[in-house]
């Protein structure tokens, strides 16, 4: 629903067309004077403005200059009394979308309003596609190869053309915006909103003023009529990020909206239709809140028609190098040298491929981004990275998990052959990869390869 700020200092006009284009399907603010018109702009999501040219104070001239000076594509129509068509000309020169001379036509009106109010949705729409960088989303551009990722990939390339909604589980740092923007991008919603929500972010009453909206007056600080982010998603996409911490009040009322497709803003009666794909994402396991009654199990039904796993990084091993590779490269311009990084050095790639990664891709990148600053040398080493970095190290052998019995060659050959079958998968099978992971030669390798019997696939 698109709203109109009508500007005029005379009551009978804010009334007449308030109500005609109330009854066109248009929301609409009122404004006396330009000065308040003004204060409206900042606290209000405006998709037009209708303003009288003379007005005291400040005239319709300088409202419009103030105007596009705050968003310059908002359009303006300009409404003139007689004797002021040289000013609406100057209004036109200066940005104004068109003008209407009093008294006029409430149907060639309502035309023109339609004509500005549809032009400007295509200019939002346009912008937000850039800002997005929409090809930034594709699927080949969410990084992995491991077997786990392309079932992630197959189920994001069948999902996105439907409109059902989609509940994405992970751990923190796992991709799950990303994946959320992939299936909208790939979606034929793709030239419409996005529209993002953090439910962690904020209070209840604010959460739900942020999905909801609310009219002016609601509370305390509500100076004006707010849209919600489910009125900006209207026939895009709402992404619900850890929709896990939502109170069980604001499940109740998702459950609603996402039941009956209305909902009113906070301190309104008006029910207001939209028409969203909503995709939701939590860093805990949905159907476990649900059985400890943290979670309701019917929104969990609701929200569970598509469900997709984002593996933690520990378990994807075989996508590190890329992610290493993708993120030095991101980062190629932080150098403040012309010396560009390789890769890493021998010794820090063993500590990656140790390492719990806690946080996921998102501290990989944060790790890489660093080392890109810092380093200063070809390759990114041990001095380079973070002081707490061996916290999480994983390859810690406890000598209380060899039996007392155990025969020291058969346990080093057990290890030896693990570490090597491990290398081989890491690196896909390259088997002078998996050397220089190992921290020895390729003739060396071979030579323990077939020492161990050991069967070495194709390379993948």
């Amino acid at each position: 629903m698109e709203t109109i700020l009508i500007v005029d200092d005379e009551k009978n006009y804010l009334a007449i067309l308030s109500a005609v284009l109330g009854e066109e399907g248009f929301e609409t603010l009122e404004a006396s004077s330009a000065a308040k018109a003004l204060t409206t702009l900042e606290n209000s999501d405006v998709d037009l403005v209708l303003t009288d040219m003379k007005m005291p104070s400040m005239d319709g001239i300088e409202l419009l200059e103030r105007i596009k000076a705050i968003e310059a594509e908002l359009p303006v129509i300009m409404m003139t009394a007689h004797g002021t068509v040289e000013k609406a000309v100057e209004a036109m020169q200066k940005g104004a979308y068109t003008y209407l001379q009093k008294p006029f036509d409430n149907e060639r009106m309502v035309l023109h309003v339609k004509k500005a109010v549809a032009m400007y949705r295509v200019i939002k729409e346009n912008r937000q596609l850039r800002s997005a960088v929409e090809s930034q989303y594709r699927f080949g551009n969410i990084i992995g190869k491991s077997k786990v990722m392309r079932d992630v990939f197959q189920m994001v390339h069948k999902v996105a053309p439907a409109t059902a909604t989609v509940l994405i589980e992970g751990e923190s740092g796992t991709g799950k915006e990303l994946v959320a923007k992939s299936i909208h991008y790939n979606s034929p919603r793709n030239k419409k909103p996005f529209i993002a929500v953090n439910c962690s972010a904020l209070t209840e009453s604010l959460m739900e003023s942020e999905l909801f909206g609310h009219e002016k007056g609601a509370f305390t600080g509500a100076v004006s009529m707010k849209k919600g982010r489910f009125e900006l998603a209207d026939t895009g996409t709402l992404f619900l990020d850890e929709i896990g911490e939502l109170s069980q009040n604001l499940q109740v009322k998702l459950l609603r909206v996402l039941q009956e497709k209305i909902f009113e803003r906070v301190g309104g009666v008006k029910p207001i239709s939209v028409d969203i794909r909503l995709i939701a994402a939590t860093n805990k396991e949905l159907e476990k809140e649900v059985k400890a009654g943290r979670f309701r199990e019917d929104l969990f039904y609701r929200l569970n028609v598509v469900h997709i796993a984002l593996p933690p990084l520990r378990k994807r091993q075989e996508d590190l190098r890329l992610l290493v590779d993708h993120f030095i490269n991101k980062y190629a311009g932080e150098r403040k040298t012309d010396l560009p990084i390789k890769g890493l050095d021998p010794k820090v790639e063993r500590l990656f491929y140790d390492y719990s990664w806690p946080g996921n891709v998102r501290q990989l990148e944060n790790v890489i981004e660093r080392a890109m600053i810092l380093c200063p040398t070809d390759v990114i080493r041990e001095a380079d990275l973070p002081l707490d970095f061996k916290d999480n190290l994983t390859t810690t052998m406890y000598l209380e998990g060899i039996p007392a019995n155990a025969k020291l060659n058969e346990t080093l050959t057990l290890i030896e052959t693990k570490m090597i079958q491990r290398a081989l998968k890491i690196t896909h099978n390259v088997q002078a990869h998996a050397a220089e992971l190992l921290g020895i030669g390729k003739s060396g390798l071979n030579m323990k390869i077939k020492k161990l019997g050991l069967e070495v696939k194709s390379r993948e």
